[in-house]
């Protein structure tokens, strides 16, 4: 568990139901912590997408996105939008991930999202990291479930306009969906900033947090 003033985390694990989930909500949080802690381990948990194309979108999107970092990515094949019916499957991808990493942060998506995968797998981790700090990111959707949330990472201008580039470079498979744009990213993050007293940041939720004031 993290607690105020116990310093930088070395051990990240960074999860997502879907390739770019992790990118898209937490990619300029990792840009950021990787900058700062060159050889930094990440551990990354992707269910669906393995054996594609999206696969390798998302192995090189997380190695531009983790530079510098001991990044070990695994991405299963669980099939998109069917996360309930294969529970145990994910539920076993999650208790390995446990088995091989014991972080001082997770990222995540947020518990109440509104994409039964994303909410899913959030609601997974407790059952095998129970004493971990998660942070849960946020995806803009159609479903409109975007929230207050309770966690700010400022982002500079110079970071928060990579991550964008980043996004555009390495997911072409998402390029015509009409939310994968520039504007909805960078006016995402352009809001979360004016929240927190930044330009522009990433905004997380946070179900349980232990902090330690006596240290």
């Amino acid at each position: 568990m993290i607690r105020l003033g116990a310093g930088r985390p070395e051990r990240i694990v960074a999860v997502g139901a879907h390739c770019d989930d992790i990118a898209i909500g937490a990619g300029g949080t990792l840009l950021t912590l990787c900058g700062a802690r060159p050889g930094i381990r990440i551990d990354a948990l992707v269910l669906s997408g393995g054996g594609t194309d999206r696969e390798q979108e998302e192995r090189a999107a997380l190695a531009a996105f983790c530079p510098g970092a001991d990044l070990r990515l695994t991405v299963r094949k669980l099939p998109d939008g069917r996360f309930p019916a294969h529970w145990e499957e994910a539920k076993s991808a999650v208790e390995e991930l446990r088995e091989r990493t014991d972080p001082d942060l997770i990222l995540a998506p947020r518990t109440d999202d509104a994409h039964q995968d994303h909410r899913g797998l959030a609601r997974l981790l407790p059952t095998a990291f129970r004493d971990h700090l998660v942070l849960g990111y946020e995806i803009v959707k159609w479903d409109g479930d975007l929230g207050r949330p309770s966690v700010y990472q400022p982002l500079s201008p110079e970071t928060a306009e990579r991550k964008v580039r980043l996004l555009q470079e390495h997911y072409p498979s998402q390029r015509h969906r009409p939310w994968y744009d520039r504007e909805a990213f960078l006016g995402l993050a352009r809001i979360r900033g004016i929240e927190c007293h930044a330009r522009y940041a990433e905004a997380f939720a946070v179900t349980k947090l232990m902090i330690d004031l006596g240290d």
